[in-house]
C-alpha cells in the first residue's frame, strides 16, 4: 500500500473515530497526558504537539506556554478549535493539518516536542521521530506518553492474548519501547533520560529524549 494510500485510510479511521474520541480516552489517558505536559513545558514555553487530536490535552498547559498543535485529521482539529475557542485558551497559537512525518516548521523551533498515544499508529515512526528531532532545538526534548508492549514474562504473554483488541483501540502491544531506544542511539544526537511507568497500572509510560547540545 502506498504512503498516499495509507494517508487515506488514516483520515477516515479519524474521521469516525472523532465524535466519541473524547468518551472514550479522556479519563483514562488524562494522568499520562498531564505528565507529558508537564515535562514537555519544563523544557520551555514553546511546545509542538503532534498528533493533538481533539485537544484533550490542550488545558492542561500553563497560560505562559505557546502550544502549536497539528493533526492528520481535520475532523478531529474542528473539535479540538471549538475546545479552544469555548475555553478560551489563549495560549494555543495554531492548529494545523499536517503529517506528522513531514513538518511544515523549520529547524529548532521548538523547545520540546510532545507526541501523546499516537507514536505507536504512526506507518513511519523512525521517520516522525526524526522530524520531532529536526524541529527541536539543542537541549530540548521529545516527549513520549504511549503503551507499549512489555519485553517479556507473564505480561508480555497476556498481552499477546489481548492484541487484537488492544490494537483495534489503537493500542499495539507488539511495539515496544526499546524501538525508541534504539533510534535515539542510532542518530548519534539524542538521548533517552526518562523512561516512566505512569497510570494505570504502568499501562503507559512517559518517554522523555534529549537533543544534545
Amino acid at each position: 500500500m502506498t504512503d498516499g494510500a495509507t494517508t487515506v485510510l488514516m483520515r477516515k479511521a479519524y474521521a469516525r473515530w472523532a465524535p466519541i474520541y473524547d468518551l472514550v480516552y479522556d479519563k483514562l489517558t488524562e494522568p499520562a497526558a498531564r505528565a507529558a505536559v508537564n515535562a514537555a513545558v519544563a523544557c520551555g514555553p514553546k511546545v509542538l504537539e503532534a498528533g493533538v487530536g481533539t485537544g484533550l490535552s490542550l488545558g492542561y498547559y500553563p497560560a505562559h506556554a505557546e502550544v502549536y498543535g497539528v493533526d492528520l485529521s481535520e475532523d478531529m482539529l474542528r473539535r479540538a478549535q471549538e475546545k479552544v475557542d469555548r475555553r478560551g485558551l489563549t495560549h494555543v497559537k495554531s492548529l494545523q493539518v499536517m503529517d506528522v512525518t513531514r513538518l511544515g516548521f523549520p529547524d529548532g523551533t521548538f523547545d520540546a516536542v510532545t507526541a501523546q498515544f499516537i507514536i505507536t499508529l504512526v506507518p513511519e515512526p523512525e521517520t516522525a521521530l526524526d522530524e520531532f528531532m529536526r524541529v527541536l532545538r539543542p537541549g530540548g526534548e521529545i516527549v513520549l506518553a504511549n503503551h507499549w508492549g512489555q519485553p517479556s514474562g507473564p505480561v508480555a504473554k497476556v498481552e499477546e492474548m489481548v492484541s487484537p483488541i488492544a490494537k483495534a483501540i489503537g493500542w499495539s502491544s507488539a511495539f515496544k519501547a526499546s524501538r525508541v531506544e534504539n533510534w535515539a542511539q542510532r542518530t548519534g544526537r539524542m538521548e533517552v533520560v526518562e523512561l516512566r511507568s505512569l497510570f494505570p497500572s504502568g499501562f503507559f509510560k512517559l518517554m522523555r529524549i534529549k537533543k544534545k547540545a
